[in-house]
């Protein structure tokens, strides 16, 4: 009898744990693009994924959720939800390029979580997408329509889901900021307004017109405020420029807006989608593609800093390469976002790194940006380093371990040292050569257990974020069982929890352990 009764309780009390890791216990949140406002790109709360385990013979896709259209920005993540009528869930968030946003059961897809927990349209009234023979540049980005592109961004404390959509109204091109409530999808009190900026400079006043802006960088909420960038719809021509505007979290009403471009065209704000980047001060940086330079108000292929000052921004400080006309002329925007340091030692501890088309890695002092040196005509002395043409065309730079890891079309992943605040020249790890990556990803157990997630083309790989030797291709899992479609332009993976999520044409793809 004694023995039935203890039988009877580790049953339950495997039930019990079972139970817990299903509402999300100890599990961590993923409220905006690569995981915080720093954008490191690391998740070091992964305990479930590791380097042994994490093969074609233990984990590759599970299920695929689908979706109204394109998922180009990442998904995010909130663990035990308790949805109204549906109980508690952890929860996964994707929005669409068809306008929409939904929610799904972040673990299954089975019985009642094959349908999205909720599932929020903002095509109503006659609304829709903007076409992309209206928009543009299709050849380039492949994109049949537009609506959300961006990262949208959550405040846990308040459960609101922030989200930009652009839409096509009566033959006019219009830009919205939803906030929902992640329960349900509902719109707040207040919610949605009209994207409306200008900007003033030497007594010329630039207005933001919405019909070749495109939100494509990650939302960012810093100290109350939400942060919005705006650039072009992929190609340059037209009156694109780069936007920041500033909106109050809580009220919705306006807190500031910057160009980068005031009265010319080009210098978008687009980062591959990655979101602007603030450190622990509430600083605000993002980078800009081609477009003309002068020097303190026209910020092409340049890096700049914003700080907040009440209901308004201002232009802190800008660093803008020597060789920006050749940078200018080739194509070779500051194409990713700006990855903000942990505290170094050395002589600058307030560290910052930059890259764009051309490959080459700018530490830069955030204390000192360095502007533009025209005098110089090998590299920029006036910054803390620079490693030239290092890393062509690579994605977003990742931090993890006092180390900061590149990705490169054709070339292969590296990682390099940070020493007393300068990056070692010679990488310490190295991967073989990939096809092609994209904003690459570490989930890691702390400082142990650290795995590289990269998309590889359609394929999703893994890497051993130590030796760089991959542990996993999707592309080579047996008869095809963890093939993706080919996927959006610039589309985006985030690691949570044991799963790995990735927005595809028309779904959802979540890989994990089987």
């Amino acid at each position: 009898m004694v023995g039935r009764i203890l039988r009877v309780r580790a049953v339950l009390f495997c039930v019990l744990l079972a139970f817990l890791a299903t509402v999300g216990v100890a599990q961590v949140a993923v409220t905006t693009w690569h995981y915080d406002n720093a954008r490191s790109g690391a998740n070091p709360d992964e305990t479930i994924l590791t380097p042994e385990n994490v093969n074609s013979v233990q984990f590759g896709k599970l299920f695929v959720q689908s979706v109204d259209g394109a998922v180009i920005g990442q998904a995010l993540y909130l663990p035990a939800v308790a949805i109204p009528g549906a109980g508690v869930h952890n929860v996964v968030y994707v929005a669409t390029m068809h306008d929409s946003v939904y929610a799904f059961d972040a673990d299954s897809a089975t019985g009642k979580n094959a349908s999205p927990l909720w599932h929020t349209s903002f095509l109503k009234n006659g609304v829709t997408t903007v076409p992309i023979a209206l928009q543009g540049c299709g050849a380039t980005t492949k994109w049949t329509e537009v609506g959300i592109v961006s990262t949208p961004v959550i405040d846990p404390a308040s459960g609101t889901l922030y989200v930009v959509a652009k839409t096509h109204e009566h033959s006019s091109f219009v830009h919205r900021l939803h906030a929902l409530d992640v329960t349900t999808g509902s719109e707040k009190p207040g919610s949605p307004i009209v994207i409306t900026a200008s900007y003033e400079l030497a007594g010329g006043n630039n207005v933001f017109e919405d019909a070749m802006q495109v939100n494509r960088p990650a939302l960012l909420l810093e100290n109350g405020n939400l942060y919005i960038a705006f650039g072009s719809n992929g190609c340059r021509g037209g009156h694109e420029q780069g936007w920041v505007v500033a909106y109050s979290a809580s009220t919705l009403q306006p807190a500031g807006a910057f160009d980068d471009e005031p009265g010319d065209s080009g210098s978008a704000i687009w980062q591959r989608g990655g979101g602007l980047s603030s450190d622990s001060a509430g600083n605000i940086y993002g980078a800009t593609a081609d477009g003309d330079f002068a020097a303190g108000t026209n910020f092409g292929q340049s890096v700049f800093k914003l700080s907040q000052a009440g209901s308004g921004l201002q232009l802190a400080d800008w660093f803008t390469p020597f060789n920006e006309r050749d940078l200018d002329k080739n194509d070779l925007d500051m194409s990713e976002p700006v990855l903000v340091l942990p505290n170094q030692g050395g002589k600058h501890p307030h560290l910052m790194a930059a890259v764009g088309k051309e490959g080459t890695i700018y530490l830069l002092n955030r204390d000192n940006m360095g502007h533009f040196c025209s005098t110089c005509t090998k590299k920029d002395s006036q910054i803390v380093e620079e490693l030239p043409a290092f890393a062509p065309e690579t994605g977003a730079l990742v931090y993890w371990n006092n180390a900061i890891y590149s990705s490169a079309a054709g070339s292969p992943i590296a990682a390099l040292s940070l020493t007393s605040g300068l990056l070692t020249k010679t990488p310490f790890a190295q991967s073989k050569k990939t096809t092609n990556g994209h904003s690459p990803v570490i989930s890691a157990n702390g400082s142990t257990g650290g795995i590289l997630w990269q998309i590889n083309g359609s394929s999703l790989a893994a890497y051993d974020a130590t030796t760089l030797v991959r542990l996993y291709s999707a592309g080579e899992a047996p008869h095809n069982r963890d093939k993706l479609p080919p996927l959006p332009h610039f589309a985006n993976l985030v690691v949570a929890n044991g799963k790995v999520y990735i927005g595809t044409p028309n779904g959802l793809a979540v890989y994990g352990l089987f």
